[in-house]
């Protein structure tokens, strides 16, 4: 049987590095999926179940403690 890697964990590290590299911890450092370095932001929607990112008026996003 193969082994196949949790994506959808994997996408979650990745885009909660990219915004702790980019010091994304407050609605005034939040920073667009773009200025953050994060491509192809699929799954978001899934990862954001657990409420690991927040969301701005002005569509960025930051790193809920």
């Amino acid at each position: 049987m193969a082994f196949f890697p949790p994506i959808p964990l994997i996408r979650k590290n990745h885009i909660i590095k990219k915004l702790t590299e980019s010091n994304a911890f407050s609605e005034e450092t939040a920073k667009t999926f773009l200025e953050a370095g994060i491509i192809n932001p699929n799954g978001f929607n899934k990862i954001n179940e657990q409420k690991v990112l927040v969301k701005t008026k002005d569509g960025k996003y930051y790193l809920n403690k």
